[in-house]
């Protein structure tokens, strides 16, 4: 009887919008956002700046596929932003320096990342880490060895066809990185609505108490969790040495914080069991819209913070008013 009710709980609506789980809002927020830049800057409404914005997201949306899983389950990760700058580093050093083939680099930068992610989940299942902790420890533990690889120095000179799949649009329109995105987004949301495993990750968010009731594995799958979002962490730093065609330790400061920040705009509560990819998309698209708009219009990268920063407040707030007005 347990087993039902955590199934029917963990499962999203039935409804085609509300698929997007709580993300309506965010999709209205988004629109009046373009209409608002489309007549205040005669550069925002073009292709170009279109796919422009699109090739700016890419990183961003990669890792907040992951933040989303961890998000869901009623956990926070600090620590992508660094996993990306270890992950560009590994590959860096392995290829360039090593002498190993990119390919082989790129392995063995994923791989890095998948231990990163393996023991931030054992310290959160395990060890009973509060997982805001582990992921800190992570963090600063993963931009430390990023830094150490090199003493601190970037790396370049990758093959010109590392370079040309954040450049090349294929059939004129998308770069081979923004497919990739897409790719991880669509499997994603695949995963979370038509797999048990997905609705695993919102009975866990839901009550962790009642899924491990029900037969779930909490442990596992919070250590899978953090596992993938550190490995889409890892991919989103390869994706960024090939727009920058280098390997930068200091890449990726502040990551994590746009990260959280779409997952939370996109409408996935950060008490967990509630939210979905749809919304983490129009969450990184809200994302990148205002801070091209924004500079599309000349406003101070200072102001700019400030400007995200009260558009995340708003987001949370809108949350927790619906929460209320549900209960």
């Amino acid at each position: 009887m347990v087993a039902i009710d955590v199934n029917e709980q963990s499962r999203p609506s039935g409804a085609w919008v509300s698929k997007l789980t709580g993300a309506t809002g965010p999709l209205f927020g988004l629109l009046l956002l373009c209409l608002f830049l489309t007549f205040s800057t005669d550069a925002f409404l073009s292709v170009r700046n279109g796919l422009n914005i699109l090739d700016q997201i890419t990183v961003l949306g990669i890792m907040a596929v992951g933040m989303t899983f961890v998000i869901l389950i009623g956990g926070i990760d600090l620590s992508v932003g660094s996993v990306l700058a270890l992950a560009m580093m590994v590959m860096g050093w392995t290829a360039n320096v090593a002498g190993l083939p990119l390919g082989v680099g790129i392995a063995v930068a994923l791989a890095a990342s998948m231990i990163s992610g393996l023991i931030v989940g054992i310290m959160v299942t395990w060890f009973r880490v509060p997982a805001f902790i582990a992921t800190l420890a992570m963090m600063s533990a993963a931009r430390g060895v990023a830094n150490m690889i090199t003493d601190g120095q970037q790396i370049v000179g990758f093959p010109d066809w590392f370079m040309m799949l954040a450049i090349d649009r294929h059939f004129g329109i998308l770069t081979a990185t923004v497919f990739l995105m897409l790719a991880v987004a669509a499997a994603a949301w695949v995963f979370l609505h038509f797999r048990s495993e997905g609705r695993m990750l919102y009975a866990v968010g839901g009550n962790p108490e009642v899924a491990r009731l029900a037969g779930i594995n909490v442990q596992l799958v919070t250590i899978l969790v953090y596992v993938v979002s550190a490995v889409l962490a890892g991919l989103a730093g390869i994706v960024l040495a090939a727009r920058l065609d280098s390997a930068q330790p200091s890449s990726g400061f502040g990551y994590e914080l746009d990260t959280i920040a779409a997952v939370v705009i996109g409408g996935t509560s950060l008490s967990g069991g509630a939210g979905g990819i749809g919304g983490t998309l129009i969450g990184v698209l809200i994302i990148g819209v205002l801070r091209n708009g924004l500079n599309l219009l000349n406003v101070s990268p200072f102001l700019q913070q400030v400007i995200i920063g009260v558009v995340i407040v708003l987001a949370v707030g809108a949350e927790t008013i619906r929460k209320r007005r549900a209960a």
